[in-house]
């Protein structure tokens, strides 16, 4: 069980404050659960954006594509897809070239789905960089991607 307190009720020793990784995880704390209580409302999750974010940029694909791109485990990725098909945001089709194996295209719903999807994303944004402005957010992504480096960056 977690039993870290909310970053208001407890004072870090100086030398731990000023620590990247310490401020690196308490913004981590915050924008998972910005990002989670947006998505929670509407019973999806990061996953199902990420899969129809993957779907808008490049469809159709396998499941074991979108696992690839998304970072979601092939075993994770099953019930992501089955949930978006029972809004009826994905379409399964069989691949002509391969009939062992489907396709997965984002519907119209499912475009719609991703556009509420990503207004609560953006929400979650705003929130968690209130106290930057423009140009600083600009700057903090930049970095982060700096500090990441050539990783691939799997939904988290």
């Amino acid at each position: 069980m977690d039993r870290t307190l909310a970053s208001s009720q407890w004072i870090a020793p100086k030398r731990y404050q000023g620590l990247p990784s310490n401020l690196i995880m308490r913004i981590g704390m915050r924008a998972k659960s910005a990002v989670g209580a947006g998505l929670e409302g509407i019973g999806l999750s990061k996953y199902h954006y990420a899969v129809l974010a993957a779907l808008e940029e490049d469809a159709p694909a396998s499941q074991a594509d979108l696992s690839r791109r998304t970072g979601i485990d092939r075993s994770d990725i099953v019930a992501v897809v089955n949930e978006l098909e029972t809004r009826e945001a994905i379409e399964r089709t069989t691949d002509p070239a391969d009939r062992r194996r489907n396709l997965i295209r984002m519907t119209d719903v499912g475009s719609q789905l991703l556009g509420e999807l990503q207004q609560i994303i953006n929400a979650a944004q705003e929130e968690l960089l209130l106290h930057l402005d423009p140009e600083e957010r600009e700057q903090l992504v930049r970095l982060l991607q700096r500090a990441l480096g050539d990783q691939v960056d799997p939904i988290g």
